[in-house]
């Protein structure tokens, strides 16, 4: 596959430095992008850009606190001109509504909606000048299958589909696709800490019966940025396994 047009594109890839952020940054930079990979960890940020570098990739990283709009403007000012924006990082809380608190609720909201607002609202303008650009926004299935927790998390993830799909309508004319990825449980640092030795049971609930991992959710990025994909755009690519009416006996 081939990316259109044929020079390095600079890919912004937030909460890159672990999970599915780190592997759709080291399959862009493998694909010839240069990476400006965000997160909020140096150390873990310098280790990326080492594993990038090693394997005839570029990369930098840029540091920054999602959930203070003015550090999310200085991000895509850091940045620069890019040409892919992948909005990944994203937090969760999976309480009840009386357990969530208004500054849980402001946090996951600020971090998983509001950024990824912000970051378009900057670069995606640019992307429009130019004639080209990607925008591919991680969502989740919590956005799409209700549950007597997460509420709030599954409503920020909800509201970035509804963007995905007007990010589409208003920068799509002048070449820019604007698509998403919904997936259902990955294997990440974070979904093994909180649910320890159940993260194997969580994958039978889908028809593949297994959780994904994130390599997979970056072939579906890299894919949304290919000619191949250029008939696809405001579009939500949902990749959970394949939804069960009944658990396996």
């Amino acid at each position: 596959m081939t990316i259109a047009p044929a020079r390095t594109l600079t890919a912004l890839v937030t909460g890159a430095t672990a999970g599915i952020g780190r592997a759709v940054a080291l399959r862009l930079a493998a694909d010839g992008s240069h990476v400006v990979a965000h997160g909020r960890d140096p150390e873990r940020g310098a280790q990326l850009v080492k594993e990038i570098t090693a394997a005839g990739g570029t990369a930098r990283f840029v540091t920054a606190d999602l959930a203070n709009a003015g550090e999310a403007r200085a991000l895509a000012a850091a940045a620069g001109k890019v040409d892919i924006l992948v909005n990944n990082a994203g937090i969760y809380t999976f309480t009840s509504t009386p357990g969530t608190s208004a500054e849980s609720f402001d946090e996951q909201f600020a971090i998983n909606t509001r950024a990824p607002f912000l970051l378009v609202g900057a670069l995606a303008p640019g992307m429009a000048e130019r004639g080209h650009g990607f925008v591919v926004n991680i969502t989740s299935t919590a956005a799409t299958s209700p549950a007597p927790i997460g509420g709030a998390y599954g409503a920020s993830k909800a509201a970035i589909e509804l963007l995905t799909r007007s990010w589409a309508t208003e920068f799509g004319p002048s070449g820019v696709r604007i698509n998403g990825v919904s997936p259902g449980p990955v294997r990440t640092a974070g979904t093994t800490a909180m649910l320890g030795e159940n993260i194997e049971m969580m994958g039978k609930v889908n028809l593949r019966e297994r959780i994904g991992e994130p390599e997979e959710i970056a072939s579906i990025v890299q894919f949304l940025i290919h000619a191949d994909s250029s008939y696809i755009n405001g579009t939500v690519i949902v990749a959970n396994g394949g939804e069960r009416s009944t658990l396996p006996q």
